[in-house]
C-alpha cells in the first residue's frame, strides 16, 4: 500500500517571476493577488492542494530582492524565514525573460540551503519553443536542480506535473489540514488584499509601493443582516498620491471598489456594502512603527 505524504513547498524568484499565478493554478483556487507590478506579494500566504496520496501546502512568498526599505528588508526576511521550513523549493524563472543578476543572486542564495530544489521555467505560453528551449539550457547551468520543468499557469501546461513531483519529495505523514480547505489565511486579510489588487490596477512609477490596505470594520447592516458592512482604509505615502488614487471626479476610487466588492462576496458569500477611505501615512515602508501597525 503506498503511504500518504504531506509537507511544504514555496516558490522564489525575483519579483514578477509568477510565483502568485502558479501558487492560484495550483491549488485551483484565487487564493493570492496578482499582478505585473513588483512587489504584489507581501505576506507568506498558504495554499492547500489536495492529490490522492499526499496534501501539498504551498507557500507563496514576496519576491526575493536588493532591498531598498525598511518595508522590503522585512519581506525578504519573509523568504528566508519560509525557506527554512519548508521541504521542497521551486524556482520560478519566466520562460521569456533572459537569466539575470536577480536570478544569479537567487541561484546563490538557495546553493546555500540544504534543500531540493526544483527549477520552474514559467509563463511559456508567452514564449516560443526555442526560447524555451534556450532557457532550459541556461537553467541547468545555473545550478544543481532535482528537476526542471516548464509550465503555463495561464494554460494550465504540466501544473499537474509539476504537483506530483513535488509531492514526491515531501515526507510521509498525514494531512495536516481538513480536505475542504484550500488556505490558512483569514477571510480580513484576504479582502484587504483584493482591494490592493484592484489599486494597484493601472498605476505607475513609486505608488504600488506605497499602497497597504486595512480593514477597519466589518458587521452585518442593521435592519438587513444579509448584507455585509466592511469599512477599508488604502493606506498612501504622500498627499499627491491622494489624486492619482481618487481619480476624475472619484471615477479611479469607484471603480476600486465595484471590483474588489465583487471578488470580496464570491469569498464571503453575501452582499457586500463597502466603504472605502484613504488615508496618507507618511513614509510608511521605512518606519518601523508604522509597518507593525500596516501589518509587516
Amino acid at each position: 500500500m503506498s503511504s500518504f505524504r504531506s509537507g511544504f513547498c514555496c516558490f522564489v524568484g525575483r519579483p514578477n517571476a509568477g510565483k502568485s499565478t502558479l501558487t492560484n493554478a495550483l491549488v485551483g483556487s484565487k487564493i493570492v493577488i496578482t499582478s505585473d507590478k513588483p512587489q504584489t506579494t507581501r505576506h507568506a500566504v498558504r495554499g492547500i492542494v489536495n492529490l490522492p496520496d499526499a496534501q501539498l501546502i504551498v507557500v507563496d512568498t514576496p519576491g526575493l530582492h536588493r532591498p531598498r526599505t525598511l518595508l522590503g528588508q522585512r519581506l525578504n526576511d519573509v523568504v528566508h524565514d519560509t525557506l527554512a521550513d519548508v521541504d521542497v523549493i521551486g524556482f520560478c524563472l519566466p520562460a521569456n525573460e533572459k537569466i539575470g543578476p536577480g536570478d544569479r543572486y537567487i541561484a546563490a542564495e538557495l546553493a546555500k540551503l540544504n534543500k531540493t530544489v526544483i527549477a520552474v521555467i514559467t509563463k511559456t505560453d508567452v514564449a516560443k519553443k526555442d526560447e524555451i528551449g534556450a532557457q532550459l539550457l541556461a537553467v541547468s547551468q545555473l545550478g544543481d536542480f532535482a528537476e526542471i520543468v516548464p509550465v503555463s499557469a495561464v494554460a494550465g501546461e504540466q501544473v499537474e506535473l509539476l504537483a506530483s513531483l513535488f509531492a514526491a519529495r515531501l515526507p510521509e505523514g498525514p494531512a495536516l489540514y481538513p480536505d475542504d480547505v484550500l488556505t490558512d489565511s483569514e477571510d480580513e486579510s484576504r479582502m484587504a488584499e483584493l482591494i490592493r489588487e484592484a489599486a494597484l490596477d493601472g498605476v505607475f512609477d513609486e505608488l504600488p509601493h506605497s499602497i497597504a490596505v486595512t480593514i477597519e470594520e466589518m458587521r452585518p447592516r442593521a435592519g438587513n443582516p444579509n448584507i455585509t458592512e466592511i469599512f477599508a482604509t488604502i493606506h498612501l505615502e504622500r498627499d499627491s498620491q491622494k489624486g492619482i488614487m481618487i481619480g476624475h471626479k472619484g471615477a479611479r476610487l469607484k471603480q476600486i471598489g465595484i471590483t474588489s466588492r465583487k471578488g470580496i462576496e464570491e469569498l464571503i458569500g453575501s452582499k457586500v456594502h463597502l466603504d472605502l477611505h484613504i488615508a496618507v501615512m507618511a513614509e510608511w515602508q521605512r518606519d518601523p512603527k508604522k509597518l507593525d501597525r500596516l501589518g509587516f
